[in-house]
């Protein structure tokens, strides 16, 4: 599976509707709303979890994955030592992390692509990438509806 920054992860882009994902992906598992109203699918064979904001006609926003085929610029994430990953995104260019601690857990934030790279035990252990805000302070949409 391969994540596109600032786009989505494979065939999913930010912007789509749930119909457009079930074209793609097919039925979730399991979907339901949240405590925002947001509609949330569940691919369980996938190891990912979508999220259709309501406050965006409820467009594809925000993806958790945690799938060991997870990879950014050939680089595989899952099950790696945050160490390693971070040296290989650095020969891309992305070096700026905001760090978080929550118990076992450490959340490595990356402002400018909108991604977490969360890790327990030093190791990546779940992806999670948001669609981007541009300069009008608007979401920057990836996926157009055909006409």
């Amino acid at each position: 599976m391969k994540i596109n920054l600032k786009s989505g992860i494979d065939k999913l882009l930010f912007g789509m509707k749930q119909n457009d994902v079930t074209a793609v992906l097919g039925k979730p598992d399991k979907n339901y709303k949240d405590e925002d109203d947001n509609v949330i699918f569940v691919y369980n064979a996938q190891k990912i979890r979508l999220t259709f904001y309501q406050e965006e006609d409820l467009k594809l926003g925000y993806v958790v994955a945690s799938s060991n085929d997870l990879e950014v610029f050939g680089f595989k994430l899952i099950g790696r030592k945050i160490t390693d990953v971070k040296k290989d995104l650095a020969t891309k260019g992305i070096t700026k992390y905001n760090q978080e601690t929550f118990d076992t857990f450490e959340n490595y934030f990356n402002e400018d692509n909108w991604f977490i790279l969360q890790t327990e035990f030093e190791e990546v252990v779940k992806f999670e990438i948001g669609a981007t805000i541009n300069d009008k302070d608007e979401f920057d949409w990836k996926f157009s509806a055909k006409k």
